[in-house]
């Protein structure tokens, strides 16, 4: 039927967000999702990656790439009807960057001048925080109006503008000071939607498209209903009996039958995203980079892609993903199968082969098949037993991380924040990305990898920053902190209820864009 006029609402899967959904401490897909129905940043993304200014910002511009001058646009609102002005962005930042407040997406600021000011000292030996940080302010930040803000970074970085679209990014209104606690339960945005009710663990919640918004991407539905649930195969049955909308991500055993089931309602899309096993460098067992280089070399990606995934996932060779500049084909030389490589270099490093490893995984999510064939091909070509850990559901397991809590090789993924070969290297690889103010899990620190890291932010050009990004990527190969097992192609599906379901390449859902069929 023809697409009434703005109307209805319509229902999508999610798991359990990790933490309340506020921007500085939502760097996870569920709480993601949510996050970026809630607000719209400085600047948005096109379908190819490209940073486009159709957010609060008018222009991001500095003749050095040091100092920043932020024009924003008048006339946005947050839901409570308050101005998103240069305060709300300041405000936000310094809380986000200030330690105390422990934001996971701390790090993403740590560029900033007066940043490592916020930064509390802390207990060498339990990694508690022992004393209060020397300011409460970033010393480059300064509000000039209430429409323009300078940002001062601590050394040059010409992609500043890309960055500042993601969610740590984000204003917050007046009304988050007063209680952080409630407001992550019903946050107050600027974004297409807003939340007239609160989030329900286990539950999820309900949004209303938000009639006032100032941007040009409005929201299309009355209002989006996102619905946890604990199996994403109950959500992929409800959507089969027509009972829930959209499922972003449908569980690998229904790849087989979902495109003819589904037709024109099943979406493949190509994503940014890496699935990788992570090593705990903390642990004595894994500490060894042979050992990590011997497990990567003992997966064969290409029969589990085929057995398991249809052939949809492709084996990966980089830690770079083939979406941005700075590719290139076999920058892995770990990642390919080569077993007898793999069993020398095993008994080099003095591996126990007679203690299991323990494989961890988020339960739920359809990684439960994949992961039991990582074990077996580890069992059959290194010899060695394997348990798999993969009873806590998403909100649990992250956590388990942070506190340096896994035993053995993890399941991780990772989809860009910007469309950059940075943001593969330096999210997930530098020392001021570790739990809790970011995502490197596997603790992961080289010195030589951060300082060419921090050479490509600096770079005048963008193939000067290419060059040092990948001569960072050439020593993280021989450390393996992470093994890339595969680039991910997306499989979604939605019902007949709904029309225009397109994902991004955050991999987000578009739910401004869904169109409910009347």
């Amino acid at each position: 039927g023809a697409a009434t006029d703005g109307g209805g609402t319509f229902s999508m899967y999610i798991g359990e967000p990790q933490n309340p959904l506020v921007p500085g401490n939502t760097t996870e897909s569920e709480g993601d999702q949510v996050v970026n129905s809630l607000w719209t940043g400085l600047v948005t993304y096109s379908p190819e990656g490209e940073v486009t200014f159709d957010g609060v910002a008018e222009s991001i511009e500095s003749e050095d790439n040091t100092t920043w001058t932020v024009t924003l646009k008048d006339g946005w609102t947050f839901h409570d009807g308050s101005p998103v002005n240069a305060q709300s962005f300041v405000d936000a930042w310094n809380y986000t960057a200030y330690s105390p407040n422990a934001q996971g997406g701390a790090g993403y600021l740590s560029r900033i001048a007066g940043y490592e000011d916020l930064q509390g000292p802390v207990d060498e030996a339990t990694g508690e925080p022992a004393g209060e940080p020397a300011a409460t302010e970033m010393s480059g930040l300064s509000v000039v109006d209430d429409t323009t803000f300078t940002i001062t970074l601590s050394s040059p970085f010409a992609q500043w503008p890309a960055v500042v679209g993601y969610n740590p990014f984000y204003p917050l209104p007046p009304s988050f000071f007063e209680d952080p606690e409630a407001f992550g339960s019903q946050p107050i945005g600027n974004g297409p939607f807003q939340a007239e009710s609160e989030f329900v663990p286990g539950e999820g919640i309900t949004l209303t498209r938000y009639d006032d918004y100032a941007g040009d991407n409005a929201a299309q539905a009355e209002g989006v209903e996102y619905r946890v649930y604990a199996e994403v195969g109950t959500a992929y049955t409800d959507t089969q009996d027509g009972n829930l909308d959209i499922v972003d991500v449908i569980p690998p055993d229904a790849l087989v039958t979902a495109e003819d089931e589904f037709g024109d309602r099943f979406i493949r899309t190509e994503s940014s995203q890496i699935t990788y096993i992570g090593f705990p460098t903390y642990d004595q067992r894994y500490a060894d980079p042979r050992v990590r280089q011997a497990i990567s070399m003992a997966i064969d990606r290409e029969a589990i892609s085929e057995a398991i995934f249809e052939g949809t996932r492709t084996p990966a060779d980089s830690f770079i993903a083939p979406v941005v500049e700075g590719y290139r084909e076999g920058a892995c030389e770990y990642c390919a199968l080569d077993v007898e490589r793999a069993n020398d270099l095993l008994d080099e490093a003095g591996f126990d082969r007679s203690q299991p490893v323990d494989l961890w995984f988020n339960s739920g999510a359809g990684h439960d098949a994949w992961m039991e064939a990582v074990g077996n091909q580890l069992r059959e070509n290194l010899g060695v037993e394997f348990v798999l850990q993969g009873n806590l559901d998403f909100a649990e397991y992250l956590p388990l991380g942070e506190s340096q809590g896994f035993t053995g090789p993890y399941r991780y993924g990772w989809s860009f924040d910007y469309p950059s070969a940075d943001s593969y290297l330096t999210p997930l690889l530098v020392p001021s990305a570790q739990p809790p103010a970011g995502s490197n899990y596997s603790f992961y620190d080289n010195p030589e990898v951060t300082e060419l890291l921090l050479q490509g932010d600096q770079a005048s050009t963008p193939e000067e920053a290419i060059e040092a990004y990948q001569a960072a990527e050439d020593l993280v190969v021989q450390d393996m902190p992470m093994a890339p097992l595969f680039f991910t192609e997306i499989q979604s599906v939605h019902s007949e209820n709904v029309e225009n379901v397109t994902l991004d390449l955050f991999q987000r859902v578009r739910v401004e864009d869904v169109t409910v069929v009347g």
